[in-house]
């Protein structure tokens, strides 16, 4: 089952026990999908999506002063679990030759096409600047 699939099935299951909160949720990521060219998504573009969501909403928050968001913890379980730090730093470590580079940033592309999703770039740049 795909991510899109499988937040439509719990968009039902939302709307079927009354939970306005994610029902509310839900289908406002539901029309982000509508509003994309292609109607089928693939799991990274589901994950694109949310994130751009997830985003957004934390700048108003942001400019609101709050700190948490109903929608945020509602549609964040839909992302992958991020590698850790550490998990991070080991993998360059054993997988990584900086001599084949001229900087060590360079290596970004190589540890980013690994992690994919599951690492934010921001802090595999701050991994690598501190190694």
């Amino acid at each position: 089952m795909t991510l899109q699939e499988q937040i439509k099935k719990d968009l039902m299951a939302a709307m079927k026990a009354k939970d306005d909160a994610q029902k509310d949720s839900l289908r406002v990521v539901m029309g982000e999908f509508g509003r994309m060219a292609n109607k089928t998504l693939t799991d990274d573009d589901v994950i694109a999506v949310i994130k751009k969501l997830i985003k957004s909403e934390k700048e108003v928050l942001a400019r609101t002063g709050d700190d948490t968001s109903a929608f945020i913890e509602a549609i964040e379980r839909y992302l992958p679990q991020m590698a850790s730090d550490k998990d991070i730093k080991a993998w360059i470590q054993t997988n990584i030759d900086f001599s084949q580079y001229k900087n060590k940033m360079q290596a970004m592309g190589a540890i980013m096409k690994h992690f994919g999703a599951t690492a934010d770039g921001k802090r595999v740049k701050a991994i690598l600047q501190a190694m």
